[in-house]
């Protein structure tokens, strides 16, 4: 069940207000949304001291059987999934007439938000979020129980680095008929951009469903967009039924085929042409991993919990939990020698050009959220160079980039020294600090590897000619053109054109028709 954000000042709102009430062992310390059937509170549990999420049935539909009937099967459904990658229940209640749910508080953002603000994740991140949802389905699916509604705003990114999913509002429990449906209720059954074909027409619903819906998230995330889009629900409906989504490959050349190829089988539109099963996925995952050089540090054996037996005890946290822990956020880890041209483009998104890849959605915000903590004054070491990573890109200031450099100062780890500086010199840009800028730009320019070196130039001639010193941008333009073949990334493309542009009158023609020639028949291979 999502939640919206409260902005609201109604009377009835303020006086509905629990804020300051116990339920139980939990104090209510304040409100953090509402949605259609409960108001959702940030609370402390008195006894173990711990802060959790008090979901409280709405006061105006308490009264009514269907309503109760509903939030406590969401609780028996979310209770019965004890898994690491799941929002965990702790304890279901009713005082004074107010029915709750206290589970568990995760701090951190969901998918959607952390897209709005990185942009598309690189292929190992991609790689750790599908692979830890997939890990809850197989969970839920072991107890014969479909979710319904996998979407972005359902998958919770912790800021200890595990992927949660939450919401299992609308989910169905083994055994249990649809005579308390959502529709009877007037609510929406999932979300349209997500919802399965099988679902769209109303079907009965298996696993299978919850990994198209995976799959339409993992493509949205990808891509920067949903496969299907439309002015209305029915008009993306009808596209989940008929339509085929256009190549993820086209969108995403960086990443490996074999995870494109990974994502249009859960996007089949026949159950039987999907995977069978969430077990399936994890195995091509793993594959994948193993054939992806990129991924081979990610882990070399499986989470046990992904080949326990149901009644098996299940670790606190997952080896792909841990290792998502070091590199959530950082958005952009990679093969040093082949990947450097998206790498720092994904962290070139976030100062140029993030809002392309705005989700261009209608749903409401989530409830098991909570802001970010305000970057301390002095930047605090972490225990390895990757964590030191993640927290520089958490908090994206430019002394947490200079900290990894100050902090890892040794020769193996020259490769994240420089994805910081790289970093550190988009903030100089974006901060119009352009000879702190220029620094970075000539130490790259001056780097053996030519996508290093291309990065350099590149940068160098977007501060000379913000500078007005076009002659000398429009020379470096000249020896960009001989290494035009490793600034196939389209961020690139944008700085160059800019560039370009306000330097083509001093360019020698030919060379000056060159690029623009180049510019557009990338732009055109890139879809």
């Amino acid at each position: 069940m999502a939640v919206i954000l409260m902005n609201d000042k109604a009377p009835e709102t303020i006086k509905s207000d629990l804020s300051g009430r116990q339920l139980g062992d939990f104090r209510l310390l304040r409100r953090l949304g509402r949605g259609a059937m409960a108001e959702v509170y940030l609370a402390e549990q008195t006894q173990l001291r711990r802060q959790v999420a008090v979901k409280v049935l709405r006061r105006e539909l308490a009264a009514d059987e269907t309503y109760i009937k509903r939030f406590q099967r969401e609780a028996q459904t979310a209770a019965a999934l004890v898994h690491a990658n799941i929002v965990q229940i702790y304890e279901v209640g009713c005082v004074d007439s107010n029915h709750y749910i206290a589970q568990e508080y995760v701090q951190g953002e969901n998918l959607r938000q952390w897209m709005a603000r990185h942009g598309n994740p690189d292929a190992r991140m991609a790689w750790l979020i599908i692979r830890q949802v997939a890990a809850a389905l197989a969970k839920a699916a072991e107890l014969g129980i479909v979710h319904r509604d996998i979407k972005p705003e359902n998958i919770l990114l912790t800021r200890s680095g595990e992927v949660k999913v939450a919401d299992f509002g609308l989910a169905r429990l083994p055994g249990k008929s649809d005579a308390t449906t959502l529709t009877q209720i007037g609510m929406t059954m999932g979300t349209p951009l997500y919802m399965s074909p099988e679902q769209v027409e109303g079907q009965p619903l298996d696993p299978r469903s919850d990994i198209y819906s995976l799959g339409v998230t993992c493509y949205h995330f990808l891509a920067g967009k949903p496969p299907f889009e439309g002015e209305t629900p029915l008009t993306v409906a009808i596209q989940h039924l008929r339509k085929t989504p256009e190549p993820l490959e086209n969108q995403r050349r960086d990443l490996p085929p074999a995870m494109c190829r990974i994502v249009h089988k859960m996007l089949a539109k026949a159950p039987e042409g999907r995977y069978q099963s969430a077990q399936e996925l994890l195995r091509d995952l793993r594959q994948l991993q193993k054939d992806e050089p990129s991924l081979a540090d990610l882990g070399n054996e499986l989470p046990t919990w992904e080949t326990e037996s149901p009644s098996s005890p299940l670790p606190l946290r997952s080896e792909a939990t841990e290792r998502l822990e070091l590199l959530m956020k950082t958005q952009s880890v990679a093969r040093p020698a082949r990947r450097w041209r998206w790498l720092w483009a994904l962290g070139c998104a976030a100062a140029f050009l993030i809002g392309l890849w705005l989700a261009r959605l209608t749903v409401v915000e989530p409830f098991l959220l909570a802001d970010l903590q305000e970057v301390p004054s002095k930047v605090p070491q972490q225990p390895t160079v990757t964590g030191q990573v993640l927290y520089a890109k958490m908090n994206g200031s430019e002394a947490a980039w200079r900290a990894v450099a100050e902090y890892f100062p040794e020769p193996e780890h020259a490769y994240w020294r420089k994805f910081a500086d790289r970093q550190r010199a988009l903030i100089y840009l974006k901060d119009r600090q352009e000879q702190q800028a220029m620094e970075i730009f000539e130490q790259f320019a001056a780097e053996s590897d030519e996508e290093l070196q291309a990065f350099g130039l590149v940068g160098k001639c977007w501060v000379l000619t913000s500078q007005g010193r076009n002659e000398e941008s429009a020379q470096l333009l000249n020896r960009l053109w001989e290494k035009r073949q490793r600034l196939a990334d389209p961020l690139v493309h944008a700085m160059l054109s800019k560039v370009i542009r306000a330097n083509q009158h001093r360019l020698d023609p030919t060379i000056n028709q060159k690029w623009l020639d180049w510019l557009e028949n990338s732009s055109s291979e890139g879809g």
